[in-house]
């Protein structure tokens, strides 16, 4: 009885690991055809991000300066809102005096 238990148990974890074996290969070969190859889709990945950060290499130094310029347009608006500001408040107090 032991003996055919210890052969069942063999047999068993053969069969196991056979197909353990079995799906090693079927995922591997997914993974190849995702990633092995320079027509796959992930070496197509790879060049167009390759291809958007050579694109985008130049922002930074052009953000640096393009917050330059928009600090010195808020500046500006900021003044031009304090007069129109001062403009509303000088009619107000004219259209006072004329009652």
């Amino acid at each position: 009885m032991y003996v055919l238990l210890m052969v069942l148990t063999a047999i068993l974890t053969l069969v196991f690991f056979l197909g353990l074996a079995r799906y090693l290969i079927v995922i591997s070969k997914t993974l190849e055809a995702i990633g092995g190859n320079p027509d796959s889709y992930l070496a197509k990945l790879r060049l167009g991000l390759r291809a958007i950060e050579t694109e985008t290499a130049h922002l930074p130094v052009e953000v640096t300066q393009l917050n330059g310029g928009l600090t010195a347009v808020a500046g500006e608006l900021t003044a031009a809102n304090q007069h129109l500001a001062n403009t509303i408040t000088n009619v107000l107090k004219q259209d006072e005096g004329n009652k």
